[in-house]
């Protein structure tokens, strides 16, 4: 069990409530400190509403000030980010008035205050041009403006706030508001849809069950832990294979998978190649293994291309068995799980 958040750790504020990270992350802490955690959204995303939800762009500073002096934040997750690859080439002011500014608002806004801040980077701070299992200590070489953008925020964190905690993530696996932000959600979408899913043999992440997240970032607003950690799963999966899990189990046209290596993609998003997180410095700070493997238990997918066609006729497969398996951590309960009250 992970002890409760002191009481000068409350109320928490998380942002980006829209991404899959902190949609999941909003969930999980008001089922546990009612009314004492808020959700910051954007502005204009009027949809996503509710009980302690708050709408502010993260790069108003004027309008942020607002809140932190209206409900005196003493934790913040900060999850918020423009992560659409082509949309962050395509308009780079976009993303660094988001991914960067509004960074350097929120340290702003903060300023010397005794808040617990942690913050959420991505994998994709590398090209992957290597075998994966980068380490905190490997350079940084992104081949996208939003992996620019990461790195530039990192930058300030740390040299704003030497004692917050730096999680680089990879691709968080639980649901997400719209039904389309998160990796399950855009490749089952597809399939319902009767629409081919294409994706790439080479480009590899280490996926995590929001639920493994959201009790890890409960650990770290719980502790003064500080600096820089790699957060990824300990399984290895291209996105073809996680879009073969997808299908397989939630029982749909196998013929709707497509795959291809990224040099055929075409040069508008880069792609990313092995990008593999090595999770093991933060697992021996922790002195715990954060993460079980995604997917846990039968669903783990071969290097076969052709596997998410092979169905044993024992099995069930169904977009049912889908959100057992892909989107919850089958090992808890539902009682023990971050979506026992869904923001829906």
């Amino acid at each position: 069990m992970i002890p409760d958040l002191e009481p000068s750790r409350l109320p928490l504020l998380v942002t980006g409530i829209a991404g899959v990270a902190g949609y999941n992350a909003l969930s999980y802490f008001q089922h546990r400190y009612p009314g004492q955690v808020f959700g910051l959204r954007r502005a204009d995303n009027w949809p996503l509403s509710g009980e302690g939800i708050l709408g502010c762009d993260i790069y108003d500073r004027d309008g942020l000030q607002r809140l932190f002096d209206q409900h005196q934040f003493r934790s913040v997750l900060h999850s918020e980010g423009t992560c659409k690859l082509r949309a962050c080439e395509l308009n780079p002011s976009l993303a660094r008035r988001v991914n960067v500014e509004g960074v350097a608002s929120l340290l702003e806004t903060i300023g010397e205050d005794p808040v617990r801040l942690v913050h959420l980077s991505s994998d994709l701070v590398f090209s992957g041009d290597r075998d994966g299992g980068y380490t905190e200590q490997d350079q940084l070489d992104p081949v996208t403006v939003y992996g620019a953008t990461m790195v530039d925020s990192e930058k300030l964190v740390r040299g704003r706030r030497p004692d917050a905690c730096i999680l680089r993530i990879s691709l968080p696996m639980g649901i997400s508001f719209n039904g389309h932000a998160g990796a399950i959600d855009w490749i089952q979408s597809r399939f319902q849809a009767n629409k081919p899913a294409t994706l790439y043999f080479d480009e590899i992440r280490t996926p995590t069950y929001t639920d493994c997240l959201n009790r890890l970032f409960h650990q770290l607003l719980g502790s003064d832990l500080c600096g820089l950690y790699h957060a990824g799963g300990p399984r290895r999966l291209s996105l073809y294979q996680i879009a073969q899990i997808v299908n397989r189990t939630g029982g749909y046209d196998p013929d709707l998978l497509q795959g291809c290596p990224r040099i055929e993609a075409g040069p508008m998003p880069p792609r990313a190649g092995n990008v593999s997180l090595d999770s093991s410095r933060l697992t021996a700070e922790l002195g715990r293994v954060p993460f079980d493997a995604w997917p846990l238990g039968k669903e783990e997918v071969t290097g076969d291309p052709l596997w998410h066609y092979q169905r044993p006729g024992c099995e069930e497969y169904s977009p049912a068995r889908l959100a057992r398996l892909l989107y919850r951590n089958p090992r808890w309960t539902s009682v023990e799980s971050d979506q026992s009250s869904p923001l829906r």
